[in-house]
């Protein structure tokens, strides 16, 4: 008989990792910590541990997780902001299930640390008001992520399957990333 594995210690990563598998699975409204709990293999009670202020710890990670965004500064700032907005966009695709939360969280934690580095790789760059900037490339990227994840069919509970791929999606979010970063430079 094969030697018993022992259980895989309970993190902070392997808490988001399974939370984020819930909402991505099945949307935000069915992840509870009895759940979450239940897909770990541990009682819900073990994750305040990890978690102290529960459900509303467990919110504000999944926010963070998603928008923490970071990216090396390129040549330009238009290059920076053009990684910055391509590597938020695919962050927020890949978790369609925690958008909302990313789009009415406030930033904290590692996302306003994020945003601080992104402003001053912009201002670095030679952008004249980069905070203004950030905010709008912001506004920008999560406003066509929803509309996407919206069109994509993945929160409506008629249909089976859903467009994580778009070839339309990714060409109108080029342009209006183009469009936006000249407007930025004027």
């Amino acid at each position: 008989m094969p030697a018993k594995r022992p259980p895989v210690p309970l993190s902070r990563e392997r808490i988001i990792d399974a939370a984020l598998h819930i909402a991505d699975g099945q949307g935000l409204r069915r992840l509870t910590m009895r759940r979450l709990g239940d897909a770990l293999q541990v009682e819900a009670m073990a994750i305040y541990h990890h978690l102290p202020r529960g459900k509303e710890a467990l919110m504000d990670a999944l926010a963070e997780h998603v928008t923490a965004i970071q990216v090396d500064p390129a040549p330009t700032w238009q290059e920076t902001a053009r990684q910055w907005c391509r590597a938020q966009r695919e962050a927020l695709r890949e978790h369609p299930g925690v958008l909302a939360l990313a789009l009415t969280k406030p930033p904290k934690g590692a996302t306003a640390i994020a945003i601080m580095e992104q402003t001053e790789q912009l201002t670095d760059a030679g952008l004249s008001d980069a905070a203004e900037a950030v905010r709008t490339l912001r506004a920008f990227v999560f406003g066509s992520v929803a509309v996407e994840v919206q069109q994509s069919g993945w929160a409506d509970p008629e249909r089976d399957t859903w467009t994580r791929r778009d070839a339309r999606a990714d060409a109108d979010f080029e342009r209006g990333m183009d469009a936006m970063l000249r407007g930025l430079g004027g």
